[in-house]
């Protein structure tokens, strides 16, 4: 069977470890060459560590082990000019532009009135702003039959508490991708979102969010906050995996889907119906 992304070119961000390099080595995987972002850098109000340029080059590593392409670059993409550039310079190298996984992301949790204006700033800035430079610096080069998937979360569908300007940034990617599906329909461009659960990464599996599941405890660590991630889902299971969420965008982006625009897929485990 012919791989479904042969001859394509994929721009993934967030790319340099967790779901960003799950979904750019797949692509790979079925034929595409890649540009993959990340800005492999901290952000000041994280309360975990962020990707580094390690962790890029082993991305890139992994996509040229399947004798593809890949071009790559420590990007910040609240930076549009930065992000312009990177892809310019991508689609210049490799020719085209087909898919996009507006993946870039970051987390955290407090309650509203702790938050701070940093941490309200970077998370809109990163999570709904990275995603919007995204798109603006992709459409230009992308042609009909082009896809854009952007990782959205059950936090666009659903209030999560304690999670004001995580909800918030991942509604606007709703409506975002709600806005641009229609826009983009008559260019042949689709656009659709993944809104995964938990997923087994980093952004998960940290002392913040060990922490905020389990305040009661001094050190708290993965085993204690199993048992309350697998409360919020009817199926079995406190988190999915990167691999899970992959096959959804693969899906999406692929032209097995190519009277699908303007879709929200949950990757939840029945959260959402919950």
């Amino acid at each position: 069977m012919r791989p479904r992304f042969e001859g394509k070119v994929a721009f993934v961000t967030g790319a340099a470890r967790g779901q960003g390099r799950n979904h750019a080595v797949r692509l790979a995987e079925e034929g595409a060459d890649v540009v993959a972002l990340d800005i492999c850098s901290g952000i000041g109000s994280i309360g975990y560590d962020l990707a580094t340029p390690a962790d890029l080059a082993e991305t890139v590593r992994q996509v040229e082990r399947l004798d593809r392409r890949v071009v790559a670059g420590e990007v910040d993409v609240r930076d549009g000019a930065a992000v312009r550039g990177l892809l310019d310079e991508a689609v210049a190298e490799l020719g085209r532009l087909d898919v996009v996984v507006g993946n870039a992301g970051i987390a955290g949790s407090a309650p509203l009135v702790e938050l701070s204006d940093e941490a309200w700033a970077d998370m809109i800035g990163t999570n709904l702003t990275g995603v919007f430079q995204t798109c603006r610096a992709a459409v230009p080069h992308l042609g009909r039959g082009g896809s854009i998937v952007l990782t959205s979360s059950i936090a666009g569908v659903k209030g999560l508490p304690n999670n004001a300007h995580y909800t918030a940034a991942k509604h606007g990617v709703m409506g975002l991708m709600r806005a641009l599906a229609n826009e983009l329909a008559p260019s042949g461009i689709r656009v659709n979102c993944v809104n995964p659960t938990n997923v087994d990464t980093r952004m998960l599996f940290n002392d913040a969010i060990y922490r905020l599941f389990r305040p009661d405890l001094e050190h708290p660590g993965r085993g204690d906050v199993e048992d309350i991630m697998r409360g919020m889902h009817p199926m079995d299971t406190g988190w999915v995996e990167p691999d899970d969420v992959s096959n959804a965008v693969l899906f999406l982006a692929s032209d097995e889907a190519r009277y699908i625009t303007g879709a929200a897929l949950p990757v939840d485990a029945g959260a959402l119906n919950k």
